[in-house]
């Protein structure tokens, strides 16, 4: 066991499996010679099996999965001296009134256009929420103002849960000894927090309620401590403990204590992690106890590491459905060689948020006439591109969105359209296809590079019969938000110290 104290570690997990296609990255130049459409193929009939039937682990199966193993070969560092977490989609979890299973393989059949209809309104919340942290308007500038200093410790804890962060979850051990728990990873958000006993208001998770009198590690903060003078006013004080309390415009909220703690990621512990102990929480969740939040602020887990990882970390996101695991890891041997790196920006009006630099959209292998401006971030923190693995469907401002919605239509006349699903305005029939030819969709980031994504990253099922929507829909602000579908199997890499992200160079 590798026993560290704040600020050192290096955690890691693998990927475990390739994407049936892969991102692939070109110059600026190379695409500016491109005179015709490029196209890929859709496979249709792949797509729907695998998005409507999903294998949800039994509750027994489930831990043997993904449960902290200590020496298990699964988990074992590796000659570099690296450790492996597995990163799940939430469709994984068993838990919740969505899920039935039909045969012993507990294989689902529950309705996929129902959860589909569900995942779209909790990232409407989740879009909202980010919007009104970053909002300059006059009417509600003071409003979004405070509500953004609370959200700097604690907002996307419920936010998340309420409004669509809990799309992702790693299994992690919380205290001494280590207490399994599935925890949301956010990378919108500047907070570590789990539910905790007495829970005298809780949601319903997979794992019992962390109750912190069980680990000889917890310890709380008193109100004196620096780690408290770090909550902004919202944070109160009772009993000389310091505590937190965020209330939402919904009626989500959370309410606890502010602890250091111990976490475990498979063979690293890490010592004296400020995390929320939260004993009133609201909000509907499927399974985790909390969240690990990634974000950029000094709170999250990345910013609390320090030095030693210098703001780095990757992962890659699983696709929808598919009975593979993801995967995420922390420290700078995690920065992979051959990745096509973004420049990171940063807004002082949101330092949690993950800001890259966008240039234009192209579909068919040409550049959709859209101005750079349309994407840039202001001085005074509006506008901008944010990366955001809680937000599902990429947004863009309207008028980049329908331009970039119209290009795509005219290089996909030839299929049979459907009307529009949910936040979609863009459907096709695809009913009895096997497989369809699309034009490829590519992001044209500053300095040159050129993501094209896997055609199941822009274009997917809202239903078992074969409706396909282009999964992008307008934002009602100038704020970007890159989502987690666009990102699905695609290795993003995070180097904080630099100001980068990059893309690639592997598959998951």
């Amino acid at each position: 066991m590798v026993l560290l104290s704040l600020p050192s570690l290096v955690v890691v997990a693998a990927v475990l499996q390739n994407l049936f296609t892969a991102a692939s990255t070109t110059t600026a130049a190379a695409a500016a010679t491109t005179a015709h459409a490029d196209f890929q193929h859709l496979k249709v009939r792949e797509a729907i099996d695998t998005m409507t039937k999903i294998r949800v682990a039994k509750t027994g199966e489930n831990n043997d999965e993904v449960v902290f193993q200590g020496k298990d070969q699964r988990h074992s560092s590796d000659a570099s001296g690296k450790w492996k977490l597995k990163l799940l989609h939430r469709d994984k979890i068993p838990v919740g009134d969505d899920y039935s299973s039909n045969n012993n393989n507990n294989i689902t059949n529950w309705d996929y256009h129902h959860r589909f209809n569900k995942r779209m309104k909790r990232d409407v919340k989740r879009v909202g929420a980010l919007i009104g942290r970053v909002s300059t308007s006059a009417t509600n500038a003071a409003t979004a103002s405070s509500n953004y200093e609370v959200a700097d410790f604690g907002s996307d804890v419920i936010s998340g849960m309420e409004q669509g962060s809990g799309e992702y979850f790693v299994r992690i051990g919380v205290g001494s000894p280590p207490r399994s728990q599935y925890m949301v990873v956010d990378s919108g958000s500047d907070i570590v927090w789990v539910q905790c006993q007495p829970c005298n208001q809780c949601y319903r998770q997979s794992d019992p309620v962390f109750d912190p009198a069980s680990s000889v590690s917890f310890s709380g903060v008193s109100c004196a401590s620096s780690v408290c003078d770090r909550l902004l006013e919202n944070a109160g004080c009772h009993g000389g403990r310091c505590r937190y309390e965020v209330q939402y415009g919904d009626g989500s909220y959370t309410k606890g204590t502010l602890a250091l703690e111990t976490l475990t990621f498979d063979q690293t512990t890490v010592r004296n992690v400020a995390i929320g102990c939260g004993h009133r929480n609201r909000g509907m969740f499927i399974g985790a106890a909390g969240l690990l939040g990634l974000g950029g602020g000094s709170m999250s887990f990345v910013g609390q590491l320090g030095g030693q990882t210098g703001g780095a970390f990757a992962y890659c996101l699983v696709s929808r459905g598919i009975e593979s695991t993801g995967s995420l890891e922390f420290g700078r041997a995690a920065l992979p060689v051959g990745a096509a790196w973004v420049p990171l920006l940063r807004n002082p009006r949101a330092p949690s948020f993950y800001y890259i630099g966008l240039a234009g959209l192209g579909v068919g292998g040409i550049r959709v006439p859209i101005p750079e401006s349309v994407f840039q971030l202001t001085e005074l923190g509006d506008g901008g591109v944010v990366m955001d693995t809680g937000t599902a469907v990429t947004r863009l401002p309207t008028a980049a969105y329908v331009a970039f919605r119209d290009a795509f239509i005219t290089q996909t006349a030839s299929l049979p359209r459907s009307p529009g699903v949910s936040i979609f305005d863009t459907c096709y029939d695809l009913n009895g296809f096997v497989s369809v030819r699309v034009p490829t969709v590519s992001f044209y980031f500053l300095g040159g590079p050129i993501l094209t994504l896997p055609a199941r990253n822009f274009l997917i099922p809202v239903n078992e019969s074969g409706t396909f929507c282009f999964a992008f829909a307008p934002s009602p602000s100038g704020l970007s938000i890159i989502g987690n579908i666009q990102q699905e199997g695609i290795q993003i890499s995070f180097d904080g110290a630099n100001g980068f992200v990059g893309f690639g160079p592997n598959v998951c």
